[in-house]
């Protein structure tokens, strides 16, 4: 029987396992098949505060999971939780291996993916010119000065095309509609900067490059013809997908998929929390779910003391 178990081993699923190991609750943490999350898919971290100098994202990752392990949290590596039983106390979670556990209580911490382009050479060209945070990679020198592009049409792709504004020479915005779905005052930003070029009525056909992005192959979802634009960095902004349907059925999920949430950390059901992107759409920041894996620690830690866990 444990206290409490991690699911997740991102910034939030880290932090969380600090906490609640100097609280002496003994958390288990389920790394997940991708240990550290979308961080690990980041070079050069410049905005998590401590590190002047940046640091690389796996290599934070590795530092928060040193620190949880020195505190005495235990660690399933490289395993997935593949359902959960949340019906009864304490609650079940069954684990890819077909080992299951009992839990008094549970974090989730599983974040989200990027909702990818799939084209043949996206993958091959992740950080060496395809990324998918601006605010994680856009002030790299590797950007700077160069023609960039943001493919997506909505409030987030406005915002990352703003924000590379102060980098790149030119922002170029690709969206497969000729009108933006941002709201009214996004758009009317986007479209009044002298330094972002609307693409209109294009999706992207491959990204273009051998070991660094060179531009993009378009097709136009009107006509059909295919088009070449030059460009430096492409920062894919066409959603997320939240880590969550594992949990469809058991707590309270938005529409779009995340985990709702009341008071601070808490679920719709007593005993189970959540932290960081799983539960976030709004920020998605490192920072910002560390600082949910804390506030689900202790959250977490105050409703064992009320059932009389220890």
């Amino acid at each position: 029987m444990r206290n409490v178990t991690i699911i997740g081993s991102g910034c939030a699923g880290w932090t969380a396992a600090i906490y609640t190991a100097r609280a002496n609750l003994n958390p288990l943490l389920v790394t997940g098949i991708q240990p550290g999350g979308l961080l690990t898919t980041t070079t050069v971290v410049e905005n998590f505060p401590g590190f002047s100098k940046g640091i690389d994202g796996g290599a934070l990752m590795t530092e928060m999971q040193e620190q949880a392990a020195r505190f005495g949290t235990e660690v399933k590596y490289l395993t997935k939780v593949v359902s959960v039983d949340f019906s009864k106390q304490p609650f079940r979670i069954d684990f890819d291996s077909g080992e299951s556990i009992e839990s008094r209580s549970v974090i989730i911490a599983t974040g989200a993916r990027h909702r990818h382009l799939d084209v043949p050479s996206e993958h091959r060209l992740e950080n060496k010119g395809v990324t998918y945070c601006a605010t994680c990679d856009g002030a790299l020198p590797f950007f700077r000065n160069k023609p960039l592009a943001v493919i997506g049409g909505g409030d987030s792709a406005c915002e990352e095309a703003l924000y590379l504004t102060r980098f790149g020479s030119i922002v170029y915005l690709v969206h497969r509609r000729e009108t933006l779905r941002a709201s009214r005052i996004m758009a009317e930003r986007v479209l009044s900067n002298p330094k972002i070029q609307p693409v209109w009525n294009s999706v992207v056909d491959d990204v273009l490059g051998e070991n660094e992005v060179t531009g993009l192959r378009l097709k136009n979802t009107a006509t059909g013809e295919l088009s070449t634009l030059d460009c430096t960095g492409v920062f894919v902004a066409i959603g997320h997908v939240p880590n969550t349907e594992i949990f469809a059925g058991q707590i309270a999920l938005h529409d779009n998929g995340y985990i709702q949430t009341r008071e601070g950390s808490r679920t719709s059901l007593p005993g189970v929390f959540v932290a960081g992107d799983c539960a976030d759409f709004v920020y998605r920041q490192a920072i910002t779910a560390a600082g949910m894996g804390c506030m689900a620690a202790i959250d977490a830690e105050r409703f064992l003391a009320a059932q009389g866990a220890s």
